[in-house]
């Protein structure tokens, strides 16, 4: 096996190993157990598992925990969440990381803004849907049925284009899919069930942590967020909660960002124009119902009035 970039010496990062089979026990326990729970633990264990094993995905695609790319995909293989293959993951995550490019929704394929283009083609509908997904309420209900129609949509599109490309992802995505239906059956733990309370949960708390990763701003270096959140939810996002930290060094270890950050901070937020956020729940305080800002991407003021009838304004903190 071939080693990844200019890592290729460093060693094997244990911390990383330990907590992916902590997780694998942890699920294999919640989900032998599952009768035994009442729905509100099952919804918040089965969520956070979920989630934290997508946070150890995003671990992988930067090269982590090993030199060798084919381990670390074996290492969190099986589809906890079911809809979305590693290797599509990888592949726009990677393209992700162009930081010129950032929140550009023709260039960035994580991005949520629209296009003025696209923004004009939208009827009432449309538009009233992208202005509640700029709402935490909207993104943590509608953002994964969303996520999975639009993947569904994009790769339906590819295929009938006659690209292939993806066709391999796909074949490995199912198989990490049946290993998860697989072990289910096993525990008798009905699939509805386990989509409600443990994939679903598990992609909104996902949704939760990007809602701010990223804004549209002319300065690449104010486009990324910090959120300073407690251990709870930094050990379910692996500290990428620290992004600005993240899209400055993405091959430092999830475990090794906090004291970088500490080292840091300063400078980061200074980069960043002070966007900084205390914890998740200002973040859900501020925006539970109340849109972040206008879902029409532009950087300049009176090119998003045009588009959405609402001037921009807020400081960059506030958003």
């Amino acid at each position: 096996m071939r080693a990844q970039g200019a890592d290729n010496r460093r060693a094997i990062e244990w911390p990383t190993v330990a907590l992916a089979l902590g997780v694998y026990l942890a699920f294999g326990l919640l989900t032998w157990f599952h009768d035994a729970l009442p729905w509100w633990l099952l919804l918040a264990l089965g969520g956070y598992l979920a989630c934290l094993h997508g946070s150890l995905q995003h671990e992988a695609t930067h090269g982590h925990p090993t030199p060798w790319p084919a381990v670390n995909e074996a290492l969190v293989f099986p589809a906890l969440c079911l809809w979305l293959p590693y290797r599509i993951y990888r592949e726009t995550h990677i393209a992700h990381h162009r930081d010129a490019r950032l929140t550009d929704p023709l260039e960035d394929p994580e991005s949520y803004y629209v296009s003025q283009q696209d923004w004009a083609r939208f009827g009432p509908a449309r538009r009233a849907l992208r202005w509640v997904l700029n709402t935490v309420a909207g993104r943590l209900l509608l953002g994964p049925p969303r996520a999975v129609w639009q993947l569904a949509a994009q790769e339906t599109g590819l295929l009938l284009r006659g690209d292939r490309r993806h066709v391999a992802a796909w074949l490995w995505h199912l198989l990490g899919v049946a290993l998860v239906l697989l072990w289910l059956a096993v525990c008798g733990f009905e699939l509805w069930l386990y989509i409600l309370t443990v994939a679903y949960p598990g992609t909104a708390l996902t949704l939760l942590r990007s809602f701010l990763e990223h804004q549209a701003r002319p300065a690449v270096g104010e486009r990324t967020v910090v959120i300073e959140a407690g251990p709870v939810m930094s050990l379910m996002f692996l500290n990428n909660n620290l992004h600005a930290l993240h899209h400055a060094e993405p091959r430092l270890a999830w475990y090794r960002l906090p004291a970088r950050y500490r080292e840091r901070r300063a400078e980061l937020l200074e980069a960043n124009g002070g966007y900084l956020y205390r914890g998740y729940w200002e973040v859900v305080a501020r925006y539970l119902l109340w849109p972040k800002e206008p879902p029409v991407h532009g950087f300049a003021d009176t090119a998003v009035v045009v588009a959405t009838g609402v001037a921009p304004g807020l400081p960059a903190g506030a958003r």
